[in-house]
């Protein structure tokens, strides 16, 4: 997914918010789905843990692109590295772990998420 970072993404220096950086990683999760026809409801991947290294900033006006690879996939959860890049430079990457829950309960990973899951990381 690219985005192109705007003023309200920026502190008063115009570098990107640190916290920003999670809620592109988030974005562009979501969007594997949303581009599938998936829109949560009573549903969704909670954040288990997560490790997050901040390398370079991000400025107003930059472009950058998050990139979304599959470390591991189980029954209800799922490790993730998202890594964002403006050009070939790389900005932040981090290993999330998420848990699927449906209706405030841990639960199977359902099966249209695993196709999707496995259709979009297989095609990488």
């Amino acid at each position: 997914m690219k985005k192109r970072i705007y003023y309200d993404d920026t502190d008063a220096g115009g570098i990107v918010y640190h916290a920003n950086y999670l809620k592109y990683c988030e974005q562009a999760r979501s969007e594997i789905f949303f581009e599938n026809g998936v829109y949560f409801e009573n549903e969704g991947y909670v954040v288990k843990e997560i490790n997050a290294k901040y390398i370079k900033p991000a400025k107003l006006g930059d472009i950058i692109e998050i990139k979304t690879e599959l470390k591991e996939l189980k029954k209800a959860s799922i490790i993730l590295i998202q890594t964002i890049f403006k050009e070939n430079s790389k900005l932040f990457e981090m290993e999330i772990s998420l848990v699927y829950m449906k209706n405030s309960k841990i639960s199977k990973i359902p099966e249209n998420h695993l196709k999707i899951i496995n259709e979009y990381f297989c095609q990488r």
